[in-house]
């Protein structure tokens, strides 16, 4: 394949920015994702194709998994062919997520554009992420020990994203009960990408265990991150709808904090998220204020980076300061600390 000999650094010593790697990443993985969808059943095609953004040319999202499996196989061995499958594979789950979570969320954009189910409805938008569930398995049939690896983690996911749904219904809701669900919705796939490239890299037991910890810890971080811009986020920058986490009632990690910080906004955010009715504009930017006021803005944002920190720690100890090691880095630290 020459696509992985034109998409790397002309020297092992460059360092490139967290941009420029998930460009190549995504230079990389966008062919092979193409092809194994190619093979989805003709009914699935148009939405899934939506969804990637390949019947209009949206594009198909940053390629941030995708890009932790090849550093990490890098990071451990040198060369990133032996990972594609498994990076193909972790982006696949990654987007049958997405599509199921538009769903049960009622979000009618992701990535400036309609989602599956506004477009094609909700049953094709569940089967769409059933075939791209499967497919994942399937490329990735041939590897027993990284199909298990992934398969733990797509249950650790489906864990976290039940726990998500049921805080919606509960009142009240822990701090760590909140980064648990987070630990499983979104640090789990990011443990798992980098633990996959590590595994397919020939990594050592204890790389594949440091790299797979440096993921999760980063993901979760990311999760905060995440969170932060469901509230505060720019709609033309995220392509989500202003305020979606307060008005889907979300017990988002910010809003956790706020409802659990003993403060007279904390308890005022809790009587609005009680409303039976539809928080109007008005409503929904108060509540914003309200958490921000109640510490839940601080508290997120201090989480992020002493789990940056973590992360950077399991980093130092799977692998040497190379290029590959510099480059997990810079993505971690573009999760933690992301704006869009």
């Amino acid at each position: 394949m020459t696509t992985e000999l034109t998409a790397q650094p002309t020297a092992l010593t460059e360092t490139r920015t967290a941009r420029e790697i998930l460009g190549w990443a995504r230079e990389l993985v966008e062919p092979e994702l193409r092809a194994a969808a190619a093979g989805l059943p003709p009914s699935m095609r148009a939405p899934v194709w939506h969804h990637f953004g390949w019947d209009d040319d949206g594009g198909s999202g940053k390629a941030v998994r995708p890009a932790l499996v090849l550093l990490a196989a890098q990071a451990v061995d040198g060369t990133v062919r032996p990972a594609l499958p498994a990076a193909v594979a972790v982006e696949l789950v990654h987007n049958f997520s997405l599509v199921h979570d538009d769903v049960m969320d009622s979000d009618e954009t992701r990535r400036h554009r309609p989602t599956v189910w506004k477009v094609f409805g909700s049953d094709q938008a569940i089967l769409a992420g059933d075939a791209l569930l499967a497919l994942s398995a399937q490329l990735l049939a041939g590897h027993p020990d990284q199909l298990r690896v992934l398969m733990s983690a797509v249950l650790d996911l489906v864990e976290g994203q039940s726990a998500d749904l049921e805080f919606e219904r509960r009142e009240f809701v822990g701090a760590e009960e909140c980064r648990q669900m987070a630990a499983g919705k979104t640090g789990a796939l990011l443990g798992c990408a980098c633990a996959l490239g590590a595994l397919a890299g020939g990594g050592t037991p204890d790389q594949i265990r440091q790299l797979g910890r440096f993921g999760e810890e980063a993901g979760l971080a990311f999760q905060f991150a995440d969170d932060l811009l469901g509230i505060w986020g720019e709609p033309a920058v995220t392509g989500k709808p202003v305020f979606s986490d307060l008005r889907n009632r979300k017990k988002s990690l910010p809003v956790v904090a706020a409802l659990a910080s003993g403060t007279p906004e904390g308890r005022a955010l809790a009587e609005l998220y009680r409303s039976p009715d539809a928080l109007s504009p008005e409503e929904l930017a108060h509540a914003a204020d309200l958490v921000e006021r109640a510490g839940g803005r601080a508290w997120s944002e201090a989480q992020s980076e002493i789990l940056l920190g973590r992360a950077l720690a399991h980093l130092r100890a799977a692998t040497p300061r190379d290029r590959p090691h510099a480059e997990l880095a810079a993505l971690a630290q573009l999760l933690a600390r992301r704006d869009s």
